[in-house]
C-alpha cells in the first residue's frame, strides 16, 4: 500500500470489523478510527460523549471491548465510538484517503461487494490486515469478495471453513485474548448477517467509518 489505491477493501474478521458493523447494527451513529491508545484517549478528551473502544480487556478509559459477542448486548443508539485495534484500524487508516475505502469482514461481505460493483469498481486493492497481512480468515474473506466480485455463485463454506480453523479462532476458542466472548467466533462466521456495507473516510480531519445501504 502506498497511499494511492483508488478502491480498496480493508479487511479483519476477526474481530475490528466485525465489532464495528454489530456497534452500527446496534445503533452507533459513526465510528472514529484511532491510530493508537493514546489518540484514543485524546480524542474522547475533546468528545467526552463518546464511547472509546481497544483490544484486549477493559482499562481506565475506555468504555468498551473488541468483542461482537459484547458489543451486540450494548445500546449504541445515536452514539460515536472511537474504535482503536490492534490490525483493522491501523489497516484503514493506511488507505483513509483512497477515492473508496470500504472496512469488512464476512458479516458484510454481501453487502460490500454490491457496494463495489455499484461504484463500478474495476480494480480493488484487498488489504488483509490481521497477522501483518498473513492472517487465514482475512485472506479467505478477500477472495470470497473477489470471486463474488467476479460474478460467481458461491458456497461460502470453504471459506468459512479456512476462518473457523484459522489461528485467531483457535486464539479466541481457547480464551487466548483478553476481551473475548464466547461467542465471537461464531459471530465472525455469520455470512451476510448485515445488508449494509461500511465506507471509510476523513471528516474533521479524523478517519470516520459509517455504514451506508446499497441503492438495490
Amino acid at each position: 500500500m502506498d497511499g494511492t489505491e483508488q478502491v480498496a477493501v480493508v479487511i479483519d474478521v476477526m474481530r475490528a470489523f466485525t465489532t464495528a458493523a454489530w456497534a452500527f447494527h446496534r445503533g452507533a451513529d459513526k465510528s472514529v478510527l484511532a491510530a493508537d491508545k493514546d489518540e484514543a484517549l485524546a480524542i474522547k478528551a475533546c468528545h467526552p460523549g463518546w464511547l472509546a473502544l481497544k483490544d484486549g480487556a477493559q482499562v481506565s478509559g475506555f468504555d468498551l471491548v473488541n468483542s461482537p459477542g459484547l458489543i451486540r448486548e450494548a445500546d449504541l443508539t445515536g452514539r460515536t465510538v472511537i474504535q482503536k485495534t490492534t490490525a483493522g484500524t491501523v489497516g484503514a487508516l493506511a488507505v483513509v484517503e483512497a477515492k473508496l475505502a470500504l472496512c469488512a469482514s464476512f458479516v458484510v461481505a454481501g453487502a460490500t461487494a454490491r457496494a463495489l460493483t455499484d461504484a463500478g469498481a474495476d480494480s480493488v486493492t484487498f488489504v488483509a490486515t490481521g497477522e501483518d497481512g498473513r492472517a487465514a480468515e482475512d485472506l479467505a474473506c478477500a477472495e470470497y469478495l473477489d470471486r463474488l466480485l467476479a460474478g460467481d455463485r458461491l458456497d461460502p463454506g470453504p471459506y468459512l471453513h479456512r476462518a473457523r480453523t484459522s489461528s485467531a479462532a483457535d486464539d479466541l476458542r481457547g480464551g487466548r485474548r483478553h476481551g473475548a466472548h464466547p461467542a465471537d467466533v461464531g459471530l465472525c462466521l455469520e455470512v451476510d448477517r448485515f445488508d449494509f456495507a461500511m465506507k471509510v473516510g476523513l471528516e474533521e480531519g479524523m478517519a470516520v467509518l459509517r455504514p451506508f445501504q446499497n441503492r438495490r
